[in-house]
């Protein structure tokens, strides 16, 4: 600026006018002119300093004297789609130490080590180290009440008892796979709280002081600067479905003491999972008393097997979808076992079945039925259609750890594989797979990604901050045919093989599913895994579950012997959770020798007392009051209920 305003003046002076420094009150006009310019960058430099930079130096001399406690945020909670707590956390106690403040370092760490049970020379490295203040890790932390007192009672200078958050799992081994854990510092290591890391994790705060430049605490107002706790998530799990699929789980394993068991449950219309639970499982405060492979095993998304019969309802939706059979007019006779290029492929049934429409090869899990539907497919086709269900991908479920499953390449498959291929055997899935490829089955024909987080909540209001809506991937079938689906599969637990699983006054449809386990490519005699899916109501699916058992001891190794009875009780659980109605429009059960048998209950309200016992002929009856007319029955009439069951009336 000077410059600029002085131009001529400087050239005159450069020009070598010998004049100029004779000239007395030039020379005084150019000294002032400097010392203003010196001046003047002196003015715009502070200004820069205390304008724009003020920020900056500030921090770091308040660095050099303000200490910091630290106060850690909260993790957002977990909860189920009812607002039921999953995991939440329990304040604890951390202790850190200010060295520059101890006064008798060896003194300290003697009674601290005493305290805490641990190491006096690692205990006096904390004590003495070079730094302005020391968290005792990980001796010092989350440490119980009773021991944070004893240290607070000594009343050392230098020694602090911080406020930590401790993640807490109120029903411990519940949901563990999916809840996953956290490490010490509250990261999550698995499940959820790994996925959902970045939102769970808060803010951290602190309570700032000053010191001097030997440590020592200033008599200066403190600042608390408060943590922001996590975001919280809303699951869609329902608790009640968890707990009732836990118990069964529970009953499982002492049951029959398998290798694995699991068990999972979806909304087929949304993909919103229910319930996902397996054996073995582990308690998420704990989990350092775990292997590796427990924790980090999620079975109903990792493992991998040959699904079996439970894989028939994909051929028998296909085969739908293409007319390629009808149900209800065309034949098939099982012989017993059927030949594809020289391999003989045997039904579970010695001798066959005989002479069957195609219903009765669902109702009876044929195999050679189920070849001769592949067949008629074509592997391309089957194919085409087995991927379209979601087999061979991720389903993208919001969990860590999905397998893909395998499945062979079109041009590998011969006659051999398309038939095996067609009841399940030779290709591998995982459970959640079965679920969703299932539900897209029977639920009009849509597939949906399957997902367990439903919403992100804003943690002090619990106000929606993000809601996860169904994810429709694509539509398989057409809903005329997902309606034989259903039909079919109803008549499979009233007819056929999935008996074990009906619900009297209730739709149910299902499949089971018995599958040969596979070691190093040799199929392992008596060696099964035993499954059934199932859904209800069979004629507006609100849940689908699937039930697999890796191996069970001591009973006869049918999916319908072992896991259709889990999946009815799972399912009764869920009658009264999903308040579903009664009907009297399902197909009627057909019993076996040993079955308990359920007969419809005749409406006797408004019958006079003697026609009412008449009516109920071979049930028990019990009544109160003293009139003639029947005004009440219980249970009501047009359900099904135990042969020779009790029938209570109330007279007017």
């Amino acid at each position: 600026m000077c410059l600029f305003l002085n131009m001529e003046f400087f050239s005159y002076i450069f020009m070598g006018d010998s004049m100029f420094f004779n000239d007395v009150h030039t020379r005084i006009r150019f000294v002032f002119l400097v010392i203003l310019c010196i001046l003047l960058a002196i003015i715009i430099r502070v200004f820069y300093i205390q304008v724009f930079q003020y920020d900056k130096l500030s921090s770091l001399a308040e660095s050099l004297w303000s200490r910091e406690l630290p106060i850690t945020a909260d993790r957002g909670e977990i909860l189920d789609r009812n607002g039921k707590v999953l995991a939440t956390n329990i304040t604890t106690t951390s202790l850190v130490v200010i060295p520059n403040q101890i006064k008798n370092a060896s003194d300290v760490a003697k009674k601290l080590s005493d305290i805490l049970q641990s190491d006096y020379e690692d205990m006096l490295v904390h004590v003495t180290k070079k730094t302005s203040i020391e968290r005792v890790h990980p001796e010092g932390r989350q440490l119980s009440y009773e021991i944070a007192q004893q240290i607070n009672d000594l009343e050392l200078d230098g020694v602090y008892l911080v406020k930590e958050s401790k993640r807490f799992y109120p029903y411990g081994n519940v949901l563990s796979h999916v809840l996953g854990y956290v490490g010490i510092d509250n990261q999550g290591l698995s499940g959820l709280e790994l996925s959902y890391d970045e939102y769970l994790t808060g803010e951290n705060g602190a309570i700032k002081y000053f010191s001097d430049g030997k440590g020592n605490r200033l008599e200066l107002t403190e600042v608390y600067e408060e943590p922001q706790n996590g975001i919280n998530l809303q699951l869609t799990i329902d608790l009640d479905l968890q707990l009732a699929a836990e118990r069964e789980l529970d009953n499982v394993m002492s049951k029959y003491t398998p290798e694995h068991a699991l068990i999972m449950a979806m909304n087929p219309k949304t993909g919103e999972i229910l319930a996902m639970a397996s054996r073995p499982s582990f308690d998420s405060n704990h989990y350092q008393d775990y292997s590796t492979e427990v924790i980090n095993r999620n079975l109903p998304i990792w493992m991998t097997y040959e699904p079996g019969s439970t894989f028939k309802i994909m051929t028998l939706a296909t085969s739908l979808e293409e007319k390629t059979i009808n149900l209800f007019e065309d034949s098939y006779f099982d012989g017993g076992a059927i030949t594809v290029e020289g391999a003989t492929i045997h039904c579970w049934k010695h001798g066959g079945h005989g002479d069957q429409k195609f219903i009765n090869v669902v109702e009876n899990s044929c195999n050679p039925g189920f070849v001769v539907m592949g067949q008629k497919l074509g592997t391309d086709t089957l194919m085409r259609y087995i991927r379209n269900f979601g087999f061979g991908s991720k389903t993208g479920i919001d969990l860590n750890g999905e397998s893909n499953g395998i499945l062979f390449k079109n041009e590998n498959m011969g006659p051999v594989e398309l038939a095996t291929t067609s009841f399940g055997q030779g290709i591998s899935v995982t459970p959640i797979q079965q679920v969703t490829a299932v539900s897209a089955a029977v639920n009009g024909g849509t597939l949906y990604t399957p997902y367990i987080v439903g919403s992100m909540l804003e943690p002090e209001t619990n106000t929606i901050i993000k809601k996860n809506e169904p994810n429709m991937v694509r539509k398989v079938i057409r809903d005329e045919s997902s309606s034989l689906v259903r039909y079919a599969l109803e008549s499979v637990v009233a007819k056929g093989s999935g008996r074990n699983a009906y619900i009297e006054n209730y739709r149910v449809g299902g499949k089971t599913g018995t599958a040969q386990k596979v070691q190093n490519g040799v199929y392992q005699a008596g060696n099964y895994i035993l499954s059934f899916i199932g859904f209800m109501p069979a004629d507006d699916p609100e849940i689908v579950v699937y039930v697999a058992v890796d191996h069970p001891n001591g009973v006869v190794q049918y999916g319908g012997t072992v896991s259709a009875p889990i999946a009815k009780s799972f399912l009764q659980t869920a009658i009264e959770v999903l308040d579903l109605p009664p009907t009297d429009q399902g197909m009627e059960r057909e019993y076996n020798w040993m079955d308990t048998k359920y007969v419809i209950l005749p409406n006797v309200v408004g019958m006079n007392l003697e026609d009412a016992k008449k009516a109920l002929k071979g049930f028990q009856v019990e009544y109160s009051g003293t009139g003639d007319k029947i005004n009440y029955q219980s249970p009501k009439g047009g359900y099904y209920i135990k042969e020779g069951g009790t029938v209570k009336l109330m007279l007017e």
